[in-house]
């Protein structure tokens, strides 16, 4: 093989050769694979051309560029402590935390420099801002209304940056020393009047109880007052019939009876040897015996 030849089969390999290696470089410049967290923003000219998503995309070799790769995984802003007023004006420290992730990414890249600024600048704002509507009880007490609102207003003011806040979270409200004390000093206050009241409210119960229960007492004596009182009269009516009907016999029968009662109950006492009778006692007995006898 002569050197021109050789020469010639040269040329023609290297023309091979180029070709090939330009098809690779346009292939690889044209052919994009996107991760599935990130997403690429394509310029043309420094103009914004497209944004590619997760997968395979292909764009113009050596026209467009890939110029942003922007993940759009949550992040989490560092914890951020800012001082705010509330309305009563007491001075607190709020330490925050934002978590957000980016929606489109060709807003966040034409739109702000550093995202993670404007947003932790943007929170404290909104945060100042909430804490001085409120009092510090509220504060305390409506925790989670108040990171509602704060996240709401966030939302709104980074809409224009493609960003969507998916938590912001309040960890902590630090008070100084001396508002401690005081909040300290009004909780035992609280506390004290609390007590004295449950104290005044069981005393005036034990005082309505125990009104209640002589009241039922007094209900109690005086139904039994009554019943006594009807068994009296219906004895008294039963003791006037028969005098009625049977004349003097028997209500001499009726007190000769009373009389024998009354003798022995006094003869049935402990320790009682020596009893004393009236001078008419055996008379008493002899006439109820009488009478007695004399109904049978």
């Amino acid at each position: 093989m002569t050197e021109d030849q050789i020469l010639a089969l040269l040329g023609d390999s290297g023309i091979y050769i180029f070709g090939a290696i330009l098809l690779f470089v346009v292939i690889f410049k044209g052919v994009r694979i996107v991760p599935q967290s990130e997403k690429h923003v394509v310029e043309r000219f420094g103009r914004l051309r497209s944004v590619l998503g997760p997968g395979i995309n292909f764009i113009v070799p050596f026209l467009d560029v890939v110029r942003h790769k922007i993940s759009i995984l949550e992040r989490q802003l560092p914890n951020a402590t800012q001082d705010a007023i509330t309305k009563d004006n007491v001075l607190v420290q709020i330490d925050t935390s934002v978590f957000y992730r980016i929606l489109e990414p060709e807003k966040t890249v034409y739109r702000i420099r550093d995202v993670d600024a404007a947003i932790a600048t943007t929170v404290a704002g909104i945060v100042r801002a909430e804490i001085g509507k409120m009092d510090l009880d509220e504060v305390q007490s409506n925790r989670a209304q108040l990171i509602g609102q704060i996240q709401t207003s966030v939302e709104d003011a980074v809409d224009d940056w493609g960003i969507e806040v998916t938590r912001a979270e309040i960890l902590d409200v630090n008070l100084d020393q001396a508002t401690r004390d005081a909040m300290l000093q009004q909780l035992n206050a609280e506390r004290a009047r609390r007590a004295q009241v449950t104290e005044a409210e069981g005393s005036k119960r034990a005082v309505e109880l125990n009104a209640d229960a002589q009241l039922y007492a007094a209900e109690q004596i005086a139904k039994a007052r009554r019943i006594e009182a009807d068994a009296e009269a219906y004895a008294t009516s039963v003791v006037a019939k028969a005098i009625q009907e049977n004349g003097l016999e028997a209500a001499q029968y009726q007190v000769a009876l009373k009389q024998v009662a009354a003798l022995n109950a006094l003869g049935a006492g402990d320790g009682k040897q020596t009893i004393l009778l009236p001078a008419n006692a055996l008379e008493a007995f002899g006439d109820a015996f009488k009478m007695l006898k004399g109904r049978s």
